[in-house]
């Protein structure tokens, strides 16, 4: 969705059109589904969590910054990255008066730690805070940024770089003539969803503009719907199944999630069949 409105295929508020096919994607499957989960309820915990100091008002900067980002957008035309990057500013500003105000800042470059395990138990002097709050770590920006998954965005940098070389050389043109012109927009934006459950869809997506098929505004909400849901089809589609596969090993595995593979599928079709039916209007209006 963000590939497509930053293009300027479909409006911000368009979106919605597909919102009905999608809840009906995700309701499907998981109607199915839920008829198979136990019903025993796991064990509650005894342990007190808290919400570390200024955690609601990150919060509220985060929701901000998603509304400075789309009304960069959409009222001073400029592009949506440049509203996320002055939301890092908003939490810039904050970290800065965080530390200033608050007195929390890290004392040293202790490892993000997400298991709920103290790294501070056996050190002398831990950079934590016990206060009313209760257990308080320093909050560090720069910190946080230099731990992003540098990896995955370079990984992304490349897919990309070689996609846009591919449009240079001509094959994407090729590939466009065969799926747009001779299958069928319809059929060719339903394959495109499927190819998403092999290959990741945002280089899927990326192809897809960069080849840029004289479609409907009906046909883009399509694309977006189906390479949006379609790599849930696959494990290795979707970023949520890589990630639990990487969790959950020997419980979620490629081959457990094939036996489900007809359910994720009943619901991808219903979804289009949806959109295809409430959304004709929408296939009459070409950008």
């Amino acid at each position: 969705t963000l590939m497509v409105w930053q293009k300027g295929r479909v409006d911000f508020v368009e979106f919605f059109a597909i919102f009905l096919p999608s809840l009906l994607n995700w309701i499907i499957p998981a109607a199915i589904m839920s008829m198979t989960v136990s019903k025993e309820r796991p064990e509650s915990m005894s342990e007190s969590i808290r919400m570390k100091v200024g955690a609601k008002r990150i919060m509220v900067l985060f929701l901000l910054t998603i509304v400075t980002a789309v009304s960069f957008h959409n009222f001073l035309h400029l592009p949506p990255a440049t509203g996320m990057m002055l939301g890092l500013g908003y939490l810039g500003m904050f970290s800065f008066w965080l530390k200033k105000h608050e007195g929390r800042a890290m004392t040293g470059d202790q490892p993000l730690d997400m298991t709920g395990h103290n790294p501070d138990e056996h050190c002398d002097e831990p950079a934590v805070a016990h206060e009313e709050h209760g257990l308080v770590e320093g909050f560090d920006l720069f910190r946080k940024i230099a731990r992003a998954e540098w990896d995955t965005l370079l990984f992304f940098y490349g897919v990309i770089l070689c996609v846009g070389g591919l449009g240079q050389f001509g094959y994407l043109a090729v590939t466009s003539q065969y799926m747009y012109h001779d299958l069928g927009p319809t059929t060719a934006n339903v394959l495109v969803g499927i190819l998403s459950a092999i290959v990741d869809n945002i280089p899927v997506m990326f192809a897809v503009l960069t080849m840029d098929p004289h479609m409907s505004h009906g046909q883009w909400l399509l694309v977006t719907l189906t390479a949006g849901v379609g790599g849930s089809l696959l494990s290795i589609g979707s970023a949520a199944g890589v990630a639990l596969m990487g969790t959950a090993r020997g419980i979620y595995t490629f081959g457990n999630h094939l036996k489900w593979t007809w359910a994720v599928a009943l619901g991808y079709a219903a979804s289009i069949a949806v959109h295809l039916w409430i959304n004709a209007s929408h296939f009459t209006d070409f950008h």
